[in-house]
């Protein structure tokens, strides 16, 4: 049976197609209408979808009437019975057909966040904590995972509580793009000093073992707290209060289920800072974070949520085909000559990272390197870029508290800063991503022969794409992003 799960209408839309409980397609609405965090689905990525069949059921990420109730209540729109906006009737007005088949299920938005996680772990028990800004009400759970008996809810935060919507406050006060931006206030938090933790504290955030509970609603924002802070401190201050709250919650719920797996679901989970503390320090022996654990990795969980068995997961390498072999030989010769070149090939990502298939890659020696790329992507140049390394050669180079980072989840030390300066950040870590051969024969190839070339098992790693655009989807996006940056992009 053909089935799509499908997140949208809110921002970053996604479809992913299964059959039975193999996921053969998913990917981003915003890859297609070339529109950051577009929230419809474009008719070119349904027609894609309709490639590997008709849908006979299709499955909704959350449950649309629940959160017009929440909408309401936070003052977002004014009649729960508004309905002209529903998911059903705005299928029905899509110009595709698919035959008329009409959502089957709508899970919750939490169920559907963990449902994606704990279904690709692989784990036949877990830990399960789900963080977000928010969903219908719900903004923090953490669940008991059994693969006999399913999720098992252990605490809840509701809305107007929300971790995420502090950070995402934050953001907005550092002046970035609140619900867009969050990544570049982790990124910019190792630039500053948290000497605003305890303010934060005082004034936003009351810590308990199971969750917490935020003091003012901040979902409109926090207006100029602290005027006169730099925005550096305030992003290392957010960033050191979000790890505090999420470390004590990890290991409450490590007592609570005496499970050594943990899995991390939700926009939350994309801190990869405070993933690495809660990987180090809070007892489990396993962390699982699918590789795209924000709303559009909710098509996919909407589906799991409803299957509720463990899923043929091929990987992050999930959407539009560029075929053809990885071009490992024209990449040297261009990093060789050039020491940066972008690469589109094969399957897209599912997933707001490149991990090699839409790609810059570049030589992470040079100490002008990181600011050579920013002026390729246009973006700040205190933002960090991820080193990508084979698997069996990151220990020497990286400290992790993971086995593996191979969807750049995890920060860890940099062992060698100095050899590799455009992949250090300012606190001498870097988000590594992991390659073994069965994961990307080509890039593991690539790899190999750059070490046998240069002496370094390393390459700057970033996606392809510029400030706050999509990544490159197409062959003919690829060709524009060259047009329009000057940079060799390889096919």
């Amino acid at each position: 049976m053909i089935s799509w799960g499908i997140s949208a209408l809110s921002h970053d839309a996604a479809l992913a197609v299964f059959e039975g409980k193999a996921l053969r397609f998913a990917a981003h609405s915003e890859r297609y209408s070339r529109r950051k965090n577009e929230a419809l689905l474009h008719p070119d990525l349904l027609s894609e979808a309709l490639t590997f069949g008709q849908p006979e059921a299709l499955f909704w990420y959350e449950r649309p009437l629940r959160k017009k109730m929440r909408q309401v209540r936070a003052g977002q729109i004014r009649d729960a019975l508004a309905l002209s906006d529903l998911p059903s009737r705005y299928l029905r007005r899509l110009d595709v057909d698919w035959g008329g088949t009409s959502i089957e299920q709508y899970s919750s938005h939490h169920d559907s966040h963990a449902a994606a996680g704990v279904y690709t772990s692989g784990f036949s028990n877990a830990a399960v904590i789900t963080a977000d800004s928010i969903g219908e009400f719900a903004t923090f759970t953490v669940s008991a995972f059994d693969a006999a008996s399913g999720l098992r809810r252990l605490s809840t935060v509701d809305y107007p509580h929300s971790l995420g919507l502090l950070y995402s406050a934050f953001t907005r006060r550092c002046g970035f793009r609140p619900n867009e931006d969050e990544y570049v206030v982790m990124g910019m938090a190792s630039a500053g000093e948290p000497i605003w933790v305890q303010d934060i504290f005082d004034d936003f955030v009351e810590l308990r073992d199971s969750g917490f509970r935020i003091k003012a609603n901040v979902h409109r924002g926090i207006g100029a707290w602290k005027p006169d802070a730099r925005v550096e401190d305030l992003a290392a201050s957010i960033q050191r209060v979000t790890e505090i709250a999420l470390v004590r919650i990890a290991k409450w719920a490590q007592v609570q289920t005496r499970s050594s797996n943990l899995v991390l679901a939700g926009g939350v989970a994309l801190n990869c800072v405070a993933n690495s503390l809660i990987a180090a320090e809070c007892g489990f022996d396993d962390v699982w974070i699918f590789p795209n654990p924000g709303d559009a990795g909710s098509s996919v969980g909407a589906v799991a949520a409803v299957l509720q068995t463990p899923l043929e997961f091929p990987g992050p390498y999930l959407g539009t085909d560029i075929g053809g072999d990885y071009p490992v030989e024209g990449l040297m010769t261009e990093l060789l000559r050039e020491g940066i070149v972008g690469v589109a090939n094969g399957r897209a990502e599912f997933g707001p990272r490149a991990l090699g298939n839409r790609s810059i890659l570049a030589d992470p020696r040079p100490a002008t390197m990181k600011d050579r790329v920013n002026g390729v992507k246009g973006r700040e140049p205190f933002r960090p870029f991820a080193p990508v390394i084979r698997e069996d050669r990151v220990q020497e180079n990286f400290e992790l508290p993971v086995r593996s980072s191979p969807y750049m989840q995890f920060t860890g030390k940099t062992l060698r800063p100095s050899e590799l300066p455009a992949v250090t950040h300012f606190d001498g870590s870097s988000r590594v991503q992991t390659v073994s051969e069965l994961q990307h024969p080509g890039l593991y190839a690539l790899l190999g022969e750059w070490e046998r070339a240069t002496g370094c098992p390393v390459l700057l790693n970033t996606s392809l794409n510029g400030r706050s655009q999509p990544l490159v989807n197409t062959r003919q996006d690829a060709e524009r992003f060259e047009q329009a940056t000057g940079l060799r992009v390889l096919t």
